[in-house]
């Protein structure tokens, strides 16, 4: 078994089964929305259309990026595309680094990122790191895109993660650079996102700056990617990661920080696990909401129909959340009125 492919391997078990979730949470707590008792809606006319990266979906609700590149990850990959494709929901690919090492595309390996045929109809995005996107020709990346057939591509952005990682990168230079040639350069859109760490409003303003459209905060709160490889790491680098597995911008935060107007797109992932987590994003003014770790663990228990069960419970509770504000549709939640909590408001940039 390949270091890449063990890491994989992993990387997906510790998801299912085990404890790498922050210790602290996403502060959506402290996101308070105004009830409206005379809301003069039907649940049913409701409607939670919206737009990611310049796809139509019928809902805002994705399902985030986690895994691929080993068999078992494939197979995960191809349930969860048949979820999505059920629910109508989109869904972003995990690190797609296996598929373009040296220099080339690996089509064996991007045979497990493959999920068009179950998924015709929703949008799918790929996903490179950006040390890898650094590495790789637009070339490579297009054909990279172009094979597993998506809408989009996420670059993420992880150095926390490759701090404890044993395997990790140590050099992130040049990685805005690349993100700027790809903005341009690629047929389809680039979404940029974090894993789990937070977008900045210093790193919002220079990713604007390069004409980057579309971000994902991914914040603190979920899953803890430096917690995932705490688990994996042994001497300095676990005790580093016992250090820092609570580092980074809670969700909520982070969507006060990246001051969503600037954006196209806006989506909200990191510890989003109920409709009304959904609703209190969308207030701060998400397009759309990721959710990783809870579908996963609801496709462990109950296969395609638990993990569809639950995408289906929470799209309900969102559309609760969205009767009981008045909110008609997605554009009038993000104008509603909310109230935040102390620590939450500290977050709020003081300049642009």
């Amino acid at each position: 078994m390949s270091d890449e492919w063990s890491r994989k391997t992993d990387h997906l078990e510790l998801c299912i089964s085990g404890d790498v979730g922050f210790r602290r949470t996403n502060l959506f707590e402290q996101v308070g929305l105004i009830h409206n008792s005379l809301p003069e809606l039907s649940l049913d006319d409701i409607d939670l259309s919206t737009s990611l990266a310049g796809h139509r979906c019928r809902a805002p609700l994705m399902i985030a990026s986690m895994t691929g590149g080993t068999l078992e990850a494939g197979s995960v990959n191809r349930q969860l595309a048949e979820v999505a494709e059920a629910g109508g929901y989109a869904i972003g690919l995990g690190s797609q680094r296996p598929m373009v090492k040296q220099g080339r595309l690996d089509r064996e390996i991007g045979k497990s990122f493959v999920m068009r045929d179950v998924a015709p109809s929703v949008p799918i995005f790929g996903n490179i790191g950006a040390v890898q996107a650094k590495a790789s020709s637009t070339e490579l990346l297009e054909e990279m895109v172009q094979f597993v057939g998506a809408n989009g591509l996420f670059i993420h952005l992880n150095p926390a993660q490759e701090m404890i990682q044993p395997e990790g990168d140590r050099d992130f230079r040049g990685c805005l650079e690349a993100i700027e040639r790809l903005t341009h350069e690629l047929s389809v859109p680039v979404i940029v996102k974090e894993t789990g760490c937070g977008l900045s409003c210093s790193v919002a303003q220079r990713l604007a700056e390069i004409g980057v459209q579309h971000i994902d905060v991914s914040g603190a709160g979920g899953t803890s990617w430096v917690g995932v490889e705490t688990k994996r790491a042994q001497g300095q680098q676990k005790e580093s990661g016992e250090l820092f597995w609570d580092w980074g911008i809670p969700t909520a935060a982070a969507l006060l920080q990246t001051r969503p107007g600037r954006f196209k797109t806006v989506i909200a992932t990191g510890g989003m696990s109920t409709g009304l987590d959904a609703a209190r994003a969308i207030a701060l003014g998400a397009h759309g909401v990721g959710m990783a770790r809870p579908v996963l663990q609801a496709l462990s228990r109950g296969g395609i129909a638990g993990a569809l069960a639950y995408l289906k419970q929470t799209e309900h509770d969102l559309r609760v959340s969205m009767l009981l504000t008045g909110s008609g549709n997605l554009s009038a939640l993000r104008k509603t009125q909310v109230r935040l909590g102390p620590e939450l408001a500290s977050w709020t940039p003081t300049k642009d």
